[in-house]
């Protein structure tokens, strides 16, 4: 093993082998593996000499002793980058990183198509109730087809909450394949800029209130935890549907479900859950008008492949002392160059 070599582990799994191969080409880099049940003893001098930590995304594989938190960067006196798995950090304090001076990026845009094509996969399942004839003809209750009549979607009015990776590429299919109407709000990004996304900005009251289906692709933070809740499902129109692909807690789950059981909202499409995976007996798995999938809207062959590529090139980027393109807490950055100069012996660029 050379010099100054430069040490990363991850928990358990990958996106993708492709990114072992990649760190596999560089001899400067070695790459450990640890599970969740992997003891002290073997984590410590592992989590001790860490200078990166490829962190998996899903908040629930990952045991919580391995999230990137106050405790166990304390554990980690040489780290200087976490690195998620994903576009979502919740497995990430990014408050404690910055404090430590630890750089938190992500992969946000690899599974971009994956996850744009799940929310039009449940736009058309909910429109068409294809979950509600797949179940009556399984039940042996299919007995008049008109008691299943769905809408076009043709024309109709979707409103995104969130006009990131994601959700551009869901209003440009809405907009280019249904002639759809598109709606969005997105506090970071202003008129002309989401204009040129194939957007009109909205508040996101209004777009409650016009939606035909609401689409949430925003980011898990301080600032959408909790953002979906009982009066923002009183605004919605009742024959309109919620989807959501982006991280449980940003919608109450407990206020869903009254929506949906006074008829305050037409259905729903949910792919991100309080708990991951839910229990069978969740009340919101009940109702047939929703469609449910347990966090695999960015799972393919194609997005797992490309999260692996994005990761380990941003990663190599980063441990040859250059500026990565998707910083979570670019604040930390003079703190970060700092240290890694400490450490490696050269500043980074940027």
């Amino acid at each position: 093993m050379p010099g100054n070599t430069k040490r990363v582990f991850y928990v358990k799994y990958l996106a993708s082998h492709d990114y072992v191969d990649a760190l596999a080409r560089r001899p400067d880099v070695r790459l450990d593996k640890l599970e969740n049940d992997s003891p002290d003893e073997m984590a410590a001098p592992i989590l001790e000499a860490a200078h990166a930590y490829q962190i998996g995304s899903a908040r629930d594989e990952l045991n919580p002793r391995f999230h990137a938190q106050r405790d166990l960067l304390a554990r980690m006196p040489n780290l200087l980058v976490v690195s998620t798995g994903g576009a979502g950090f919740d497995t990430v304090d990014v408050k404690d990183c910055t404090d430590a001076g630890v750089l938190v990026v992500n992969q946000t845009g690899g599974n971009a198509e994956a996850v744009a094509a799940h929310v039009l996969a449940m736009m058309l399942s909910l429109s068409k109730q294809i979950v509600q004839t797949n179940h009556a003809l399984r039940r042996g209750t299919m007995h008049d087809r008109a008691a299943f009549m769905g809408s076009d979607v043709h024309g109709r009015t979707i409103g995104i909450v969130g006009l990131g990776n994601v959700g551009r590429r869901v209003a440009e299919l809405c907009r280019t394949l249904f002639r759809m109407q598109v709606i969005a709000c997105d506090p970071y990004l202003d008129e002309r800029t989401m204009a040129e996304r194939g957007a009109v900005k909205v508040t996101l009251d209004e777009l409650l209130r016009r939606a035909d289906f609401v689409s949430i692709n925003c980011p898990l933070d301080d600032t959408t935890r909790g953002m979906i809740g009982a009066k923002e499902f009183a605004l919605m129109q009742p024959h309109a549907f919620f989807i959501t692909t982006a991280r449980g807690f940003i919608h109450d789950e407990r206020a869903l479900i009254e929506a949906l059981r006074g008829k305050k909202i037409a259905g729903a499409g949910i792919d991100v859950w309080d708990k991951e995976p839910p229990p069978s007996n969740h009340p919101l798995l009940q109702f047939d008008n929703v469609v449910a999938s347990p966090h695999t809207a960015g799972v393919t062959r194609e997005a797992r492949a490309n999260m692996g590529k994005f990761a380990a090139e941003q990663l190599i980027m980063i441990l040859d002392g250059k500026r990565p393109p998707r910083i979570v807490n670019p604040q930390v950055w003079p703190a970060y160059a700092k240290r890694f100069e400490q450490t490696f012996g050269f500043a980074p660029e940027g």
